[in-house]
């Protein structure tokens, strides 16, 4: 036999139970992964290793690569689909850093001449770095925001049993003594 509180809550989940008119606290969407971009930039360049065509590769990055650059690989993809030019294929306006470092790079590519798959995994390499060296930053911010309400809590400890009992038997001395 169900207790009356887990029979409530039960009703109120089933489909038109009480709870159906109850509002729901809404969820936060999560926190986009700060290694997505190198993962798409590492498959990029393996797609390309492998042999695949730009647009193909592209197409097959965009699948699982974050929104902006999806965006971007799709429309490139489709682009280069319909036989435009690498350098009008890869220009955009987006503000995206991960974007814009992708499409110069791509870009710069094809005005040398040279294979993209080094360039992409070297934009990998720097975005992994730089995602480390976010999450070190937020680690050292939140030591400093701890520290302060920390170093209040223990320094009237401290003031209580350092400073006081030093102060106190010397207090006692000299005025023992008569010095003052």
């Amino acid at each position: 036999m169900l207790p009356l509180a887990a029979r409530a809550r039960l009703a109120a989940d089933a489909p038109g139970g009480a709870g159906r008119g109850r509002p729901r606290i809404p969820r936060r969407a999560p926190k986009p992964d700060p290694f997505d971009a190198a993962a798409a930039y590492d498959l990029f360049a393996v797609c390309l290793r492998a042999g695949m065509p730009t647009a193909d590769a592209a197409r097959a990055v965009a699948i699982e690569a974050p929104t902006a650059l999806a965006a971007v690989l799709n429309r490139a993809a489709e682009l280069l689909s319909l036989g435009s030019d690498a350098e009008t294929a890869w220009r955009t306006d987006s503000a995206d850093q991960q974007v814009v470092a992708l499409t110069r790079m791509l870009r710069r590519s094809a005005r040398a001449g040279s294979p993209p798959a080094i360039g992409l995994a070297d934009l990998a390499r720097t975005e992994r770095a730089q995602a480390e060296d976010r999450a070190v930053a937020a680690g050292e911010r939140a030591g400093v925001a701890v520290a302060g309400p920390l170093g209040l809590c223990f320094l009237p400890a401290f003031v209580c049993l350092g400073i006081v009992p030093v102060v106190m038997g010397l207090a006692g001395k000299v005025l023992g003594e008569g010095l003052l």
